[in-house]
């Protein structure tokens, strides 16, 4: 197997076509699946894998189907609890933007169960947080005390109301990382209007969404490869890429927008132009080094998340802004410094 794609990511790679490679075989059939479960995508996995007729041993084949259907019966109760959240908002004239999760999954995927989800992300302008804050408690829902403490103005980038129903995050920013932030409220303003099972939602525009999305994988150094296929899968669709350009140019964190769109076409096949890459991409040395951090193995094994040094380290070297994130680091520091007291 040395030097040979790993089953995982031929399987993305090829899509939507067959796999180019056989179904894989003992120990490797094993880790194929743990790996389709460990990065969220067990249940398009499943249905790839049914499709191609491969034919995995017994006891992979028994772990897929299963953990398939407890990722499929999870993402049916973050429905259940988004359906719901869109109801109380809707009683307040309040229309969020639906990040990531179902909504998502529903455009890009052939069955929006297949993808892994966990809670429901939903982007309001901060005028409308308290309101949207208040409806949503209605539903059960405590706000958790924030984790940024005395610097919450500067990294909270949402609110987090959790019940026995689940998890909502409710933003009044994309996202806060790297001692930098996606301000929500123009995001809003330029969101386009749709709907989700009878309801009226709204849906960040084609490009924002591109940026978005890949600022969102790269915050979190790429662990998740259902972070770079979803991207693939966006890339299928007609976007203007001079104005997904513009748009992570507009952000200050274009080299993040890169890392993605460039880990997402070299080890998934996305297609990216060249001209994309070759306007956002960061230093030649950060180039460099982003390659040795996001190589196959690593990003398959989910590597960096099991070393808290690697991790801190890559964030510090392929920050866009080292003082900034620098800044950050030692914010951290000091409210986890807080909590000990």
């Amino acid at each position: 197997m040395a030097g040979s794609p790993h089953a995982l990511v031929d399987l993305l790679r090829s899509w939507p076509a067959p796999p180019e490679a056989p179904a894989p075989e003992g120990a490797a059939a094993a880790e194929f699946v743990r790996a389709a479960v460990r990065h969220g995508l067990a249940g398009f996995v499943a249905h790839v894998v049914g499709q191609a007729g491969w034919e995995l041993p017994a006891e992979a084949s028994a772990l897929l189907r299963r953990e398939s259907l407890t990722g499929a019966a999870r993402s049916l109760q973050v429905k259940a609890l988004l359906l719901r959240s869109l109801d109380v908002l809707a009683s307040e004239r309040v229309v969020p933007v639906l990040l990531k999760g179902y909504g998502l999954a529903r455009r890009l995927y052939p069955d929006p169960l297949q993808r892994a989800t966990r809670d429901v992300d939903l982007l309001v302008s901060r005028r409308d947080v308290p309101i949207a804050t208040r409806a949503l408690s209605g539903l059960g829902l405590s706000v958790r005390p924030s984790r940024d403490g005395r610097h919450a103005e500067a990294d909270s980038h949402h609110v987090e109301l959790e019940g026995p129903a689940g998890l909502v995050e409710l933003h009044f920013r994309a996202l806060a990382g790297w001692g930098q932030a996606l301000e929500g409220d123009a995001l809003v303003e330029r969101a386009v209007v749709g709907e989700l099972e009878g309801r009226r939602v709204k849906w960040l525009r084609p490009e924002d969404e591109a940026v978005y999305l890949a600022l969102h994988a790269s915050n979190h150094l790429l662990q998740r490869m259902a972070w770079l296929f979803d991207l693939k899968l966006l890339a299928g669709h007609a976007l203007d890429w001079t104005r997904v350009v513009e748009a992570a140019r507009g952000t200050e964190l274009p080299q993040l927008a890169w890392y993605a769109w460039d880990a997402a076409r070299r080890r998934l096949g996305a297609a990216v132009p060249d001209s994309v890459l070759s306007a956002l991409e960061p230093p030649p040395w950060q180039r460099i080094l982003a390659e040795r951090f996001f190589t196959e193995p690593r990003l398959v094994d989910a590597e960096l998340l099991h070393s808290k040094p690697a991790w801190v380290a890559a964030k510090l070297l392929l920050a866009p802004r080292p003082a900034a994130m620098a800044r950050y680091a030692l914010r951290r520091l000091e409210t986890a410094a807080r909590r000990l007291r």
